[in-house]
């Protein structure tokens, strides 16, 4: 499996979400509003949930194995990078 397609959307309001990103997989399997956020020890990813009926988030769509997982955030993070440091007040899409 190959991330194919990163698109960034950057937040620019203050808090700890700094963008919300779509990747596509091998070019056929799209996952949107996988959500980078800022935490007590860096950047890392979340994976788009819904709220359920007991008030908890649960992942709509998420890696089965911490491999595959790591591999994704990896990915979306360095995209993440490019994309700040390319142009910090606007929104990018990248492949």
């Amino acid at each position: 499996m190959n991330i194919t397609d990163v698109r960034i959307r950057k937040v620019s309001k203050e808090g700890k979400m700094k963008a919300v990103v779509s990747i596509t997989l091998d070019d056929e399997f799209v996952i949107h509003d996988i959500k980078v956020i800022e935490g007590d020890r860096g950047l890392f990813i979340a994976m788009p949930s819904r709220k359920a009926a007991d008030g908890e988030y649960r992942d709509i769509a998420h890696p089965i194995n911490s491999a595959t997982r790591e591999m994704m955030q990896n990915t979306i993070l360095v995209h993440y990078q490019e994309a700040v440091l390319s142009d910090p007040g606007e929104t990018t899409e990248e492949a």
